[in-house]
């Protein structure tokens, strides 16, 4: 059932709790993540996160990542308290070896657009305000991803509270046991069950003494994996203005060392900082806007870096800067770049008609381009299948 809302009593600002419990079906099912659902569902709104009154809603089996990025941003916008609870697989896509959170349609060679890209999540939430976010997971890792999750850290943003386990997958033949399952979110529904109602640290100890979690990666509370039973993990690298006063150059050394997600969660932060600062347009902004473009690029998505590059220009032309502006054309001429590089066919001709809205506006200095922009979208349209 995709989009169940629950909603526990009557208060000007109750909490909200996401429950997302997906898994491919077939063959490439490791775990039966809707599973914990019910167990879930049975506890009272409130404790799931921690406020008076709660509002519930359930995402079961989901197949569209679309669907889920819509979920999750409606939930990030609520005003109180949000807590997401995941249940599921994660695996690194073939391209680019980026975390993804599987959905149903899910397979090795189409993760990539079946997926949820991890970094989408870590985005939406990077806008909230510090301290109000708590997500709980109870992932099962292919070996790729759980050794990614062990090398390089799960994390959600510095402002995000995470806990719970990745657990590596089971040997074929104990496939479809119980241990296979949600273990540690039935823990924590069995705690609520019982009437209590501990913090999250105190919860996550005991589900963890409750569920056993030999070999798995446990989170609790910060933004890197522990082994069980290790205290709480540091919040490495955490972005702030007071912990790093510098952010590029952590920023730029996680992109080059393979580690996409975390540069682009940090940038996203960063931005959402200076737009709470400064608002939308402002050049602190703006700029924080070109990290991120330049981080898509170097992450190999050139529709993400396009697009980014051309909400750039668009930026910097509502705040009256020329169109000869070295800036305006930059961005304009990157933005360009990047759409030539798009392969997937799809994606192309869609942000055509806006790159060339803006081409007409901004020329450049590289004669002709907007006439070769022109002729390559027209193949592309002519090319397509009907």
């Amino acid at each position: 059932m995709q989009g169940v809302l629950i909603t526990g009593g009557d208060t000007a600002m109750p909490g909200t709790a996401l429950l997302v419990a997906v898994a491919p079906v077939g063959k490439g099912r490791l775990v039966d993540a809707s599973s914990v659902l019910p167990a879930l569902a049975a506890v009272p709104p409130g404790a799931l996160t921690g406020t008076a009154t709660a509002t519930v809603v359930e995402l079961a089996d989901p197949f569209d990542p679309q669907t889920v990025l819509t979920r999750i941003r409606s939930a990030a916008a609520a005003p109180g308290p949000l807590s997401i609870y995941l249940a599921g697989q994660l695996h690194l896509d073939r391209k680019q070896r980026l975390p993804h959170l599987a959905l149903a349609r899910s397979s090795p060679s189409t993760l990539r657009y079946t997926g949820l890209p991890w970094h989408w999540l870590a985005t939406e939430l990077t806008a909230r305000r510090p301290g109000t976010t708590t997500v709980f997971v109870d992932l099962v890792a292919d070996q790729d991803a759980w050794r990614w999750a062990a090398d390089e850290g799960l994390g959600l943003g510095p402002a995000v509270r995470m806990y719970g386990r990745v657990a590596p997958p089971a040997p074929r033949r104990r496939r479809g046991a119980d241990d296979t399952g949600p273990v540690y979110l039935r823990a924590c529904a069995a705690i609520w069950r019982s009437g209590a109602r501990p913090d999250p640290d105190a919860l996550h100890a005991r589900a963890v003494a409750e569920c056993g979690s030999e070999g798995a990666l446990l989170l609790d509370g910060g933004r890197t994996p522990a082994g069980p039973g290790a205290g709480a993990a540091p919040a490495a690298g955490a972005v702030g203005a007071e912990a790093v006063p510098d952010p590029h150059p952590a920023i730029l050394a996680a992109a080059r060392a393979g580690r996409h997600s975390e540069a682009a969660a940090a940038a996203a932060a960063w931005e959402q900082q200076e737009l709470r600062s400064h608002g939308p347009g402002s050049a602190q902004a703006v700029h924080w806007l070109e990290v991120r473009a330049d981080l898509a690029r170097l992450a190999g998505e050139p529709a993400l870096s396009c697009d980014l590059w051309m909400t750039v220009a668009e930026n910097r032309l509502s705040r009256a800067q020329a169109e000869d502006d070295p800036d305006v054309e930059g961005a304009v001429d990157r933005a360009h770049h990047q759409w030539e590089q798009i392969r997937d066919p799809a994606a192309g001709p869609g942000a055509g008609p806006r790159l060339v809205a803006l081409r007409r506006r901004v020329p450049g200095r590289q004669r002709g381009a907007l006439a070769v922009l022109q002729r390559r979208l027209e193949t592309l349209h002519t090319d397509r299948p009907a």
